[in-house]
């Protein structure tokens, strides 16, 4: 079967790669390495709307039970609320069924510990050790084997929390809200309702094919139109599962996840709030952020791509703020997690306290030229790209092109069979040609069929 976990859990196809019985023995595993010998546990399980997520949520929890688990069965809430909520109901972790941004046929599986954070590599591996030896669990009978029970508030207490972390009301701001035909729509009207913004909510009713489907944070351009044809002050996108956020402004611009910590990590350090002075991005957060930085005298810190690695060096050096270009900003002060939903009222919380413009705001930083192609490989080629040499030449040459007025990035996706390519620099028709070429020799010695 190969490695399970990626980057964000694990995740495939439903009902093929990620089957019931993968999702029984995830559960069983997850239970046991949890437990170590210790007391009976409680674990919250959360799902996003996929046609699938009810399938697995009781296949997870059926493994779960059988090693003697107690689980609590949220039902279709955001990731970061299942964070939350293990906290909030003091449980000894949280399940997330989600393929956050992917398309519908996909699904996947995300373990929180008890303290909200995503669980450690080394716990990932034992249970994968579990599950790919097939290792049996002890059989129990009578009152050991776990029980089954359901929340009736979960998503009310998300929204609490939500509007907890904001100082003042977005009343009078005119939006408009893209929930993906995904978990936010189960919270999102209520939460911007309650903080007394006018907000116009698109796309929030899911069918169980239509997440993500041509709406949300990945399909950006129906919720840019309705703004602009609309008058309106501001547009926010999530993602299926809602851990993400990107917006528009009040002319049209994308402010991406650069953009929102750009404006964010000024008003905060103007606040006093910005703990050492620093905030966490990636490899792939855009050279204007860098630059802004230096103009403003914060800290730039660049970990690996994905949020767990931002949220691992934030943990080992006490930063607060962090994100990633995609949309996932972490507010540790108030999350555990990205956390989509926060991250756009704490934006437009800002924007209503400065009296400007979100195409104001954004000022403070300049984007560069950038330009991303994902190339689909095979399964052997994903890992070839790590020996090839004339992929690796080709990246060589083009990093010397480049010199010191741009950068390449090129990096195996973690969840999807991608190998993607990032350029960016002061010449636009040069960073475009670089990552095209260097994508094609990619797509030739890479590609899948």
């Amino acid at each position: 079967m190969g490695r399970l976990f990626g980057t964000d859990g694990i995740r495939g196809i439903a009902n093929s790669f990620l089957s019931c019985e993968l999702a029984v023995k995830v559960g069983r595993a997850a239970g046991t390495v949890l437990s170590d010998g210790r007391r009976r546990l409680l674990f919250c399980v959360g799902s996003d709307t996929r046609i699938s997520s009810d399938m697995l949520s009781f296949s997870i929890a059926s493994g779960l039970c059988s090693v003697g688990v107690d689980v609590i069965i949220l039902g279709v809430v955001p990731t970061p609320a299942v964070a939350y909520l293990v906290g909030k109901y003091k449980a000894d972790a949280g399940i997330m069924i989600s393929a956050s941004h992917n398309p519908a046929e996909y699904n996947g599986i995300k373990i929180f510990s008890g303290d909200g954070y995503k669980i450690p590599d080394a716990l990932e591996e034992q249970i994968e050790t579990l599950v790919l030896d097939n290792k049996e669990p002890e059989e129990l009978s009578g009152t050991d084997i776990g029980k089954v029970t359901y929340a009736t508030n979960a998503v009310r207490d998300y929204v609490d929390h939500l509007k907890s972390t904001v100082i003042n009301s977005l009343e009078g701001m005119n939006i408009a809200v893209d929930c993906a035909n995904g978990s936010a729509s189960v919270s999102a009207e209520t939460l911007f309702n309650e903080l007394g913004a006018n907000a116009d909510i698109l796309h929030n009713k899911p069918d169980g094919i239509n997440i993500n489907c041509d709406c949300g944070s990945t399909h950006i351009d129906i919720l840019r139109d309705y703004v602009l044809a609309n008058k309106l002050d501001a547009g926010v996108a999530y993602d299926g599962d809602a851990d993400r956020c990107i917006c528009v402004d009040d002319k049209g611009n994308v402010v991406d996840g650069d953009f929102i910590m750009a404006i964010c990590a000024k008003d905060m350090k103007e606040r006093g709030k910005l703990a050492k002075n620093a905030v966490v991005g990636t490899i792939m957060t855009n050279m204007g952020f860098g630059k802004f930085c230096k103009e403003n005298d914060i800290s730039f810190v660049a970990t690996k791509v994905g949020d767990r690695f931002v949220l691992e060096e934030m943990l080992k050096e006490g930063y607060v703020f962090g994100g990633e270009q995609s949309g996932h900003v972490i507010f540790k002060d108030f999350a555990s997690t990205g956390d989509g939903q926060l991250t756009s009222i704490q934006l437009l919380s800002l924007i209503k306290r400065s009296g400007k413009k979100l195409s104001e705001l954004m000022q403070v930083m300049k984007r560069y030229p950038q330009c991303i192609i994902n190339v689909t490989v095979s399964k052997e080629g994903k890992l070839a790209y790590y020996t090839d040499s004339e992929v690796k030449a080709a990246i060589e040459e083009a990093k010397k092109e480049f010199g010191e007025t741009g950068r390449l990035v090129v990096r195996p996706s973690g969840t999807e069979p991608l190998i993607r390519v990032m350029t960016e620099g002061e010449d636009r028709v040069l960073t475009e040609s670089i990552a095209k070429r260097v994508s094609e020799v990619i797509k030739e010695r890479l590609g899948g069929k």
